[in-house]
């Protein structure tokens, strides 16, 4: 069995892991590049296989570095079949047509046709199939089975077996236990794991940690007199932070200011979570049984509309302001960020990942001005992380995820991650769990 990797080796995004076994060809994942210029500019490369000859596409989750260039693979010939979890293929195809226009744009920046169209997000949808989690499918040599990753809601790490040996691809794994969805499932046998290493050199804060500190930049940030920016990934990140607030809110624990979801599409991804309460933990079934409506509290606001977006301005501080993208790469966040970063007052809490290259990047290490619009900027307020809000496990769940692994693998590839957190999970992995890790070069071709 051949294994490449065309995405995903020594950088977060842009995951794509090709298979080939007795002529039959698939992919893990298809996702974008994202972060800095020269990883945009890689989108509009050509696919270094042929799309035409891809038999199926596995997909772990509905994340834009998962599944950006699946439109782009459809439009350049591949009519195999697309798989995932139902509420993948939702989030998914919410996901591609809102990215179709932010592309275009940097499409015509870069001189280069558009990635994709609407109609290839169509033709996409037609050819892509929903599965349940355990429900072995069988494409030629083929035999792949989904997992719970308790990532986001569906997401799910694949375990292909073919040629009697097993390869689990863990996508992105969760950082359990997870508000609203079930933690992470283990596998007790594979013989290789592509593994996620996102923030493989790194501990969270624990969940209780986490939301004090929310609760704490909330309050600070109301005494003031201020607003509280939060860039939040549309897709799961915000559905987290309205969980949270929801119970700090029924509870009292923070003063009251109007809370302000400013993205159009994070709302429409709410209502699929709505949609797919099968897929949610007993805590929160049961609280939406007891009348406890996850995503509606007082004082939260949905603003649809551009003009909506606009009349915040009109709102007097204290308010908290949540809105994508959760890198500050695009969307309305930047209008926030550019009105109230000069803000000594004002508070930017970072919560999720931020790519190099990316302006949340720049801003968490620091940056005093930053060019937006075409302006400099100054940076005025106060910049604050809480890293325990990432989706994604830390050293010790990654290294919890393999250990019943431990006993049969012959190899782990690190992928989805930076050198400084690739190479000190590595070495755990080496010490603690006795197997070997390596962390694939792009393009890297293994036959195992």
């Amino acid at each position: 069995m051949k294994l490449i990797f065309y995405g995903g080796a020594k950088i977060v995004t842009g995951a794509n892991y090709f298979l080939e076994s007795n002529g039959f060809k698939i992919l893990i994942d298809c996702g974008l590049q994202q972060g800095s210029n020269y990883s945009e500019r890689q989108n509009f490369e050509p696919f270094p296989y042929n799309p035409a000859d891809i038999s199926a596409v596995f997909v772990t989750h509905a994340h834009i570095d998962h599944t950006g260039r699946l439109p782009k693979l459809y439009k350049d010939g591949f009519r195999g079949k697309v798989y995932s979890t139902f509420p993948t293929k939702d989030f998914s195809r919410l996901l591609l047509e809102d990215s179709e226009h932010i592309l275009r744009q940097e499409a015509e920046r870069f001189h280069k046709p558009p990635l994709y169209s609407l109609n290839d997000v169509n033709g996409l949808i037609n050819v892509w199939e929903g599965v349940e989690y355990h429900k072995k499918i069988k494409i030629g040599p083929f035999e792949i089975t989904f997992y719970d990753a308790g990532h986001i809601l569906g997401s799910a790490f694949i375990l292909v077996e073919a040629e009697g040996k097993k390869i689990v691809f863990s996508g992105d794994l969760g950082n359990s236990p997870p508000p609203i969805i079930r933690p992470t499932e283990q596998l007790e046998n594979a013989d290789y794991a592509v593994m996620e290493s996102t923030y493989g050199g790194r501990l969270h804060e624990p969940p209780a940690e986490r939301k004090e500190a929310l609760e704490d930049a909330i309050e600070d940030t109301v005494k003031a007199g201020g607003v509280l920016l939060i860039p939040a990934f549309a897709m799961e990140r915000t559905q987290h932070l309205l969980f949270e607030l929801n119970d700090l809110v029924e509870h009292g624990r923070i003063p009251k200011a109007p809370v302000f979801i400013d993205s159009p599409l994070a709302i429409k991804l709410t209502d699929v979570y709505q949609k797919y309460v099968k897929y949610w933990n007993e805590e929160a079934v049961k609280q939406t049984h007891s009348g406890d409506e996850l995503f509606k509290f007082p004082g939260l606001k949905k603003t649809l509309t551009t003009e909506e977006s606009k009349s915040i301005n009109n709102v007097p501080p204290p308010k908290i302001i949540i809105a994508g993208s959760g890198m500050s790469h695009g969307g309305r966040i930047l209008h926030h960020e550019r009105r109230y970063f000069p803000d000594p007052k004002s508070v930017i809490l970072i919560i999720g990942y931020q790519a190099v290259g990316s302006l949340g990047r720049q801003i968490l290490d620091g940056a005093k001005t930053v060019k937006m619009f075409g302006e400099e900027i100054p940076v005025r307020c106060r910049v604050k992380a809480i890293g325990g809000y990432s989706a994604h496990a830390d050293q010790k769940g990654l290294l919890w995820w393999l250990n019943p692994m431990r006993l049969n693998l012959k190899k782990v590839f690190l992928v989805q991650g930076e050198d400084d957190q690739i190479i000190p999970l590595a070495q755990k992995i080496k010490d603690e769990l006795a197997v070997e890790a390596v962390a694939p070069s792009p393009n890297d071709e293994f036959i195992i």
